[in-house]
């Protein structure tokens, strides 16, 4: 019997029998195979995702969709995207080398971050990006002093910091006043007065990013108004812009959340910009989205055991369901308190009772919760996913406890599965640390005794 998977869950992903497969292989069999925890993303997914952004509208318009590579890093997932056709939206030296090693176009990324170093920028140069997305007045002139050092002209947009509140985690909240992103309107326009009078800067868009994990179109159009406004009083002082960057933070459903759709927010970004050009008579310019967790985020499943259950006979008491995967795993709860769909990716064991457990993993951090009263039918040694897994996950993770980071798996669009990270090993883990020859001398004696 075939069946839908949850709403977080995107096709190809579906139940048969019990069981949840992905593109027809069982996934509690990749995680037979690979171990636990491990990550897998499904290709098809993936792929699905940016099309929809990418392709035209029903007037034949497109926009360039720029990954976000910091909602997941790993070099194949860039590679595919990259030969799809997507560009990139990157923070930090390290993400443009990914993108390079993945056969990114270097002119077809947007380069943003508040605290981008001059190594950096000098690089981005080097590399030749196709805009920079200044962020301060400061940054504008460093910039600037970069850019006349390699005798180079700066390709830039101003990123504009409109004060609208996208209702999402004040954690990932981007476009407030009191957010460290951007410029307000008035500083943004005296760095575009600035950035006329250089002869190492070239202007060629705007830019705003409201926050992350939107679910609502509101404050999306609510940005662009504000942006567009801003664009018009860019056209009376003669710039003339190439694209306008209306950033990125769709969010994906994770427990009962109706987002509107990709296709919905491309074609209001589109229709908005197309009548503001039409207005005012400037030419239209090229619309850019920066997308992460909309390309990704569902894709993506965290594989976990159950190593122990811990049920109290204290009924005001937890119960606990202690599994392999924890908050160095998936930081998201942990963080952000956030919510991930949770279930079995095989029928359950037919003694197993229905009971409410905080699932927790092995690190000595209270902190350490993956999800919080779920109603599961458990048993030790069940195989579980963490739906919704495919951004911020692996690119979230840490070391800490010196544990190992998981291994991660794509599962191709024909059914094979590609190791596209594997787990690391403790060799790895301590591969940079190294002990003073003089640590390793004799240890001294031990003259008084312990006081028992």
């Amino acid at each position: 019997m075939t069946g839908l998977a949850p709403r977080s869950l995107p096709w190809p992903y579906e139940h048969v029998d019990g069981w949840l497969v992905c593109q027809g292989v069982r996934v509690a069999d990749i995680a037979k195979e690979f171990g636990t925890p491990c990550y897998i993303y499904s290709e098809a997914a993936i792929l699905k995702a940016y099309e929809v952004l990418a392709c035209p509208d029903a007037k034949g318009r497109t926009a360039r969709i720029c990954y976000a590579v910091k909602a997941n890093s790993n070099l194949a997932i860039l590679r595919l995207l990259a030969r799809a056709g997507a560009g990139f939206d990157i923070v930090s030296a390290g993400e443009l080398q990914r993108v390079v090693a993945a056969g990114g176009r270097a002119d077809r990324i947007v380069f943003s971050g508040v605290g981008k170093t001059v190594q950096e920028l000098r690089f981005a140069l080097e590399e030749g990006v196709g805009c920079i997305n200044v962020e301060s007045l400061a940054e504008l002139q460093q910039l600037e002093s970069v850019a006349a050092g390699l005798k180079v002209t700066a390709p830039i947009s101003i990123r504009v910091n409109p004060d609208i509140d996208a209702k999402t985690h004040p954690y990932i909240s981007t476009g407030l006043k009191e957010n460290k992103f951007g410029l307000g309107l008035d500083d943004a326009l005296e760095a575009y007065r600035r950035a006329l009078k250089s002869r190492h800067l070239r202007i060629v868009g705007v830019d705003c990013h409201i926050g992350s994990q939107i679910t609502s179109l509101q404050p999306f159009r609510d940005a662009t108004q504000r942006l567009l406004a801003f664009a018009t009083e860019l056209h009376h002082l003669g710039i003339e812009l190439a694209h306008i960057d209306l950033g990125g933070g769709l969010g994906i459903c994770y427990r009962d959340e109706h987002p509107p759709s990709a296709e919905e927010l491309k074609n209001l970004g589109l229709q908005m910009v197309a009548d503001w050009a039409a207005a005012t008579g400037c030419r239209t310019p090229e619309v850019v989205f920066e997308m992460g967790r909309a390309i990704v985020g569902a894709s993506g499943l965290l594989l976990s055991r159950v190593l122990l259950l811990k049920p109290s006979s204290d009924p005001a008491a937890k119960h606990f369901a202690i599994v392999d995967a924890a908050m160095n795993d998936l930081m998201r709860p942990s963080l952000y308190q956030a919510w991930h769909d949770l279930f079995l990716l095989q029928p359950c064991q037919a003694n197993a009772q229905a009971q409410t457990w905080d699932v927790v993993g092995p690190v000595c951090e209270t902190g350490d919760w993956l999800a919080r009263d779920r109603s599961l039918a458990l048993s030790e040694g069940d195989l579980l996913g963490f739906a919704s897994a495919g951004a911020y996950g692996s690119t979230m993770g840490s070391n800490y406890n010196s544990r190992a980071r998981p291994p991660e798996v794509l599962v191709r669009q024909n059914g094979e599965l590609s190791l596209i990270r594997r787990r690391e090993t403790f060799e790895e883990l301590i591969e940079l640390e190294k002990i003073p020859k003089d640590l390793w001398g004799p240890q001294p004696e031990v003259t008084s005794k312990p006081p028992y």
